[in-house]
C-alpha cells in the first residue's frame, strides 16, 4: 500500500507544481455540470450565474481576491454559460472553437476573504468573427458590482452567424451592440492595425 501511496502522492505533488492544477480540473467540471445537472437555456442572450467564494488561494498582499483571480472566475462561469446555452455544443458540431480574443475589467470594490459572490454572465451580441460576453461580479452581501468583464470570444472554423443559425435553425440578427462595447471593438481594431504597422504586416493578416 505504502509502495503505491508514494507514487500517487509524488504525481499528485508533480501536477499541481507543474501545470495550473485547480484550473484544469475546474472548466471541464464546470461544463459537465452545466451539461448534464442545469438544464438548457434556450434564450442566447439570458444572464446566467455561476456562484463562487473567496478562497484564501485567492487573495494578494493586501488580503482581497487578486486581479488575475476576477480574469480565472470568468473563465469558469464563461465556459458553463457557453455549454448551458449551446454554443460549445454547436461549435463541436461545426467543427469549430472559440478563443478569447480580447478582454478588459473594470474594478470597482474588493471581495473580501470568505466573501460569497455571483459571476453573471450573458452574450451581448456577436459580428462577424466573433462573440461578445460580459461577466459581472456582484456581492452576495450587499448586491455590490465587484467588477465588470467584457470579452471578445474569437470564432476560429466557422462565423458567430452561422453558430446562432445552427443553434436556432434559422437567421437570427444580431442585437445592437452597446455604444461602450461599441468604443472597446474600434479602440481593439486601431490597436491591432498599429501593432501590424509596426510588424510590417499588411491588412490582410488579421488578430484573431
Amino acid at each position: 500500500m505504502l509502495g503505491l501511496l508514494v507514487p500517487l502522492l509524488t504525481l499528485a505533488l508533480a501536477y499541481f507544481a507543474l501545470l495550473d492544477g485547480w484550473y484544469l480540473v475546474r472548466v471541464p467540471c464546470a461544463v459537465l455540470r452545466a451539461r448534464l445537472l442545469q438544464p438548457r437555456v434556450r434564450d442566447l442572450l439570458a444572464e446566467q450565474s455561476y456562484a463562487g467564494r473567496v478562497l484564501p488561494s485567492d487573495l494578494d498582499l493586501l488580503l482581497h481576491m487578486n486581479n488575475a483571480r476576477y480574469l480565472r472566475e470568468a473563465d469558469v462561469a464563461r465556459a458553463a454559460h457557453l455549454a448551458r446555452c449551446g454554443v460549445l455544443g454547436a461549435l463541436r458540431a461545426l467543427g469549430a472553437r472559440a478563443v478569447l480574443a480580447a478582454s478588459c475589467a473594470r474594478y470597482r470594490r474588493s471581495l473580501r476573504l470568505l466573501e460569497p459572490f455571483e459571476v453573471r454572465t450573458r452574450l451581448l451580441g456577436w459580428d462577424d468573427r466573433a462573440f461578445y460576453l460580459e461577466a459581472r461580479f456582484i456581492s452576495l452581501r450587499d448586491g455590490f458590482v465587484c467588477a465588470l468583464l467584457r470579452s471578445r470570444q474569437h470564432v476560429l472554423g466557422t462565423s458567430p452567424e452561422r453558430v446562432v443559425q445552427h443553434l436556432c435553425k434559422r437567421r437570427v440578427e444580431p442585437p445592437e451592440l452597446p455604444e461602450d462595447l461599441r468604443h472597446w471593438i474600434a479602440y481593439n481594431e486601431a490597436s491591432s492595425q498599429l501593432l501590424r504597422a509596426e510588424s510590417g504586416l499588411s491588412d490582410a493578416v488579421k488578430d484573431q
